[in-house]
């Protein structure tokens, strides 16, 4: 046999780190997680804003994008959140993979590890309602207790120079990123349900903001509100068609061809929304004020 023909034969050595973008990726695709989540917390924000007025999601009928545009208002703070987190993860494992600071950081673990049971423990126990923490303490605490266990085992591990994880542990920590993902989607869409309702307790009581409107219409809409006024036009000569005009008018919103209107003193107590197609016999006019 040729001298190194055993060498050259012999497999190729394996490589056994642990590919953290492949098990990511192999739970849920990058793009098709931030559009998801996107799609999630517009819809949440969405349906509990207009909720508020009396309407929900399906009745506005906005399509996917008016979702994925909407729900930038609670976007900010769970990918502020994120990011963050994201932030001390990377500092947490430069320190532990550095010489000389591998002392202090397994002692570190040692404390946030004894953290994760009582933060397990009072997830469950809001998720079943047995304690009172707020909506979203179920998934914070369930979530944040199962990250925090991942990040402290990885960051223990890495100060004795081992690759993480290690090879029995890798089913487990893919069904931790799974878990951790899902409550992601659960507390974000959560918060996106408050700070809608938020909102739209503001623009109840602050209505100025809303576009003011003058419709003129050639049917009465058969109105009662006291805030809107009805001023009949004057016959113009052949052609006119409107003869109704209504003042007092504040937009809601707009899906497609359709309007939905409030009165400009509009009251969670008092207060309907009408819903107004536009079509060939309804006119609109945008004024400040």
């Amino acid at each position: 046999m040729p001298e190194g023909s055993a060498d050259h034969d012999a497999a190729p050595p394996v490589d056994t780190r642990f590919n953290w973008v492949g098990v990511l990726t192999s739970v849920v695709a990058p793009t098709t997680f931030v559009t998801a989540l996107l799609f999630f917390l517009g819809f949440a924000y969405t349906d509990s804003f207009y909720h508020y007025f009396g309407l929900d999601a399906a009745t506005l009928g906005f399509s996917t994008p008016d979702f994925l545009v909407r729900g930038s208002p609670a976007l900010f703070v769970p990918v502020g959140g994120l990011l963050f987190g994201m932030l001390l993860v990377a500092l947490g494992y430069h320190l532990a993979t550095r010489r000389g600071g591998s002392g202090w950081v397994r002692r570190v673990c040692l404390v946030l590890a004894v953290a994760v049971v009582p933060l397990l423990a009072l997830g469950f126990l809001a998720g079943f309602e047995a304690v009172d923490l707020g909506p979203d303490a179920a998934p914070l605490f369930i979530g944040g207790a199962l990250l925090l266990a991942l990040l402290t085992r990885m960051l223990f591990v890495r100060t004795t120079g081992s690759p993480y994880p290690l090879r029995g542990e890798r089913t487990a920590v893919a069904v931790i990123v799974a878990i951790v993902v899902l409550c992601c989607f659960w507390a974000a869409t959560g918060y996106a349900h408050t700070k809608g309702t938020e909102d739209a307790r503001r623009l109840g009581s602050q209505l100025d903001e809303r576009p003011a409107m003058i419709v003129d219409t050639t049917e009465p809409l058969y109105v009662t509100w006291p805030a809107v006024r009805e001023a009949p036009l004057a016959d113009a000569g052949q052609g006119q068609r409107f003869h109704h005009r209504y003042h007092g008018f504040r937009l809601l919103a707009q899906s497609g061809s359709r309007m939905f209107l409030i009165p400009r003193d509009w009251t969670w107590d008092t207060g309907n929304v009408l819903v107004l197609s536009l079509d060939s016999g309804v006119r609109v006019a945008f004024h400040p004020g």
